[in-house]
Formats: structure tokens, C-alpha cells, sequence
């Protein structure tokens, strides 16, 4: 049986590709009808840069135990819990970049406005972060992976 491979680099440029579509849609009918795009909250780019941190350190634990430093804090339940977060963190981040990505097309028209550029660069700033919690949510992902044993080589153990 061959193991679940996991989120997809390929998944995550779809779902970010979506969003980006949705949302720019969206946006630009609400805009068209005399609604102005919201601001990027600062908050929102701690929130995803603290969500980033704190996979990265989870997702470091688990690695550390996988490659066989004991810690009995990390129990198999809190693996499969730190992956499961890992990869809700990287297809959150490609929904947000498609999102931030969305409001920057709209506001785009308008760049020679100073205050939309201003606008036009938080938005990019926060499509970065969003883009690096995706990236982080991977690379937790890929430290929760199992190595497959050698005896199951040995074997010959192929279910398929």
C-alpha cells in the first residue's frame, strides 16, 4: 500500500488560484459598485508570521524525535496533530495569497494614486507572509513525514 503523500505543491497553486479568481471577482463588483477594497490589517500579518513560528517549532520537535532523539512529550497523537496543522497552514497560506494577490490586481488600475500604492504594497506585503506560512506549513509536513524502514525493504512487504 503505498503511503498518503500529502498536501501538494500542485493543491496549493490550485486553491490559491481559485481564491485569487473568487476574490477578484468579488472585489471587483463591490468596487464597481462604489465600495471601496478593505485595508490589510497589521494584525493579520502578525497573526499568519505568529501561526508560521509556531508550526516551524512544532513541526521541529516532531522532526527531532522522528530522527531518534527521544522527547516523551511528542507522543504519536501530537505528531499526527502537528502534521495535520502543518498542512492546514500551508493551504491557508495559498488561500490568503490568493486573496491579497486579488486585491492587488483590483487596486492596481489605480497605482499612480499614492495612497492606493500604499495600499497596493500592504496588500503584497501580506500576500509574502501568507506565502511563507504556506511554505512553512510544507516544510512541517515534510519533518512529519515517516522514513520508510529498512526491514521493510528487506521483506519484500509490498501490499499493492
Amino acid at each position: 500500500m503505498k503511503p498518503h503523500a500529502g498536501i501538494r505543491v500542485t493543491t496549493l497553486l490550485l486553491a490559491a488560484a481559485a481564491m485569487m479568481v473568487i476574490a477578484w471577482l468579488l472585489l471587483r463588483l463591490l468596487s464597481s459598485g462604489g465600495s471601496a477594497v478593505p485595508d490589510p490589517g497589521w494584525i493579520g500579518g502578525v497573526a499568519m508570521l505568529f501561526l508560521g513560528a509556531a508550526l516551524l517549532i512544532g513541526g521541529w520537535q516532531v522532526r527531532k524525535v522522528r530522527d531518534g532523539h527521544p522527547n516523551p512529550v511528542i507522543t504519536p497523537l501530537r505528531a499526527a496533530r502537528t502534521l495535520v496543522l502543518g498542512q492546514a497552514g500551508a493551504l491557508t497560506g495559498s488561500v490568503l495569497v490568493g486573496w491579497y494577490v486579488a486585491n492587488v490586481l483590483v487596486l492596481l488600475p489605480d497605482a499612480d494614486v499614492d495612497s492606493q500604492l500604499a495600499r497596493i504594497w500592504a496588500f503584497a506585503v501580506h500576500a509574502v507572509i501568507a506565502l511563507l506560512l504556506a511554505v512553512a506549513g510544507m516544510v512541517v509536513q515534510s519533518w512529519c513525514r515517516l522514513r520508510p524502514r529498512d526491514d521493510e525493504d528487506e521483506n519484500g512487504s509490498d501490499h499493492s
